[in-house]
């Protein structure tokens, strides 16, 4: 049946056919329902995606400054400044540790071993009056002839200490006549104060250790009157007593 639309009505066909109306629209197929209660379900989730759409420009509006100009570098700066301060104290609290680790055993004796002194197996303990050297793997050792001075100056002997012949062996040749090499054969100097950076321990006249010294950054080693010390002498000479020859490892 056709619904003629003159003056203001609107003709539609209900042939039930998809075809265009008198007004030339595209075809549409409407649907409606016997019962209104049918579109809860459309209404619903109309309401839904409403929300949805609102919760999406609120996060957008509170997300907006951090990807902007606004909170993105103040929250990278404190990020950084967090990071250098971590840093910062791990540096600080290591030093602590390794200059520490010495004087907290005040008098200790050096570990119950042998090594290679200038080539002859030597017990450790035979070594008295002296500075030890320790060199870690790769170690620059720029304040070795600092070091090495020093000693000097106070007339006490300077060994040093390192694993493997070739390194001990450039090390002494570099210093100064004079220089003791030792070679850490057992690790036994290595393991027990694990160098980081070259590490200087004082051995007293009587064989205990006096302290454990690390090169300060810009002034380096610092220890002419700890040196004199190991060994008080009339002359004020300090004299290294090792005891040579074979030992067992």
């Amino acid at each position: 049946m056709n619904v003629a639309a003159h003056a203001g009505e609107m003709r539609v066909n209900i042939g039930g056919d998809p075809g265009r109306d008198d007004y030339g629209l595209p075809p549409v197929d409407i649907e409606i329902p016997d019962d209104a209660r049918e579109l809860d379900r459309d209404v619903q989730a109309y309401h839904r995606e409403l929300r949805a759409q609102r919760w999406r420009q609120r996060t957008r509006r509170m997300a907006g400054p951090l990807t902007r100009d606004g909170m993105v570098l103040p929250l990278l700066a404190g990020c950084l400044a967090l990071t250098l301060l971590a840093g910062t104290l791990l540096t600080v609290f290591s030093g602590a540790q390794l200059t520490g680790r010495a004087p907290g055993r005040a008098d200790h004796q050096l570990p119950n071993a042998t090594a290679l002194v200038d080539g002859v197996r030597t017990p450790l303990r035979h070594l008295r009056g002296l500075v030890l050297a320790l060199v870690p793997t790769g170690c620059r050792c720029a304040d070795l002839p600092q070091l090495a001075r020093e000693a000097s100056e106070a007339n006490v002997p300077i060994y040093i200490v390192g694993r493997g012949h070739d390194l001990v062996t450039a090390l002494v040749k570099r210093t100064m006549r004079g220089a003791h090499a030792v070679e850490d054969t057992n690790d036994a100097l290595i393991s027990a104060y694990n160098p980081v950076i070259l590490t200087a321990v004082l051995v007293k006249g009587d064989g205990s250790v006096a302290s454990v010294a690390l090169p300060d950054r810009k002034k380096g080693f610092q220890l002419t009157s700890a040196l004199r010390s190991l060994v008080p002498h009339p002359g004020g000479t300090g004299m290294a007593t090792v005891a040579a020859g074979p030992a067992g490892g």
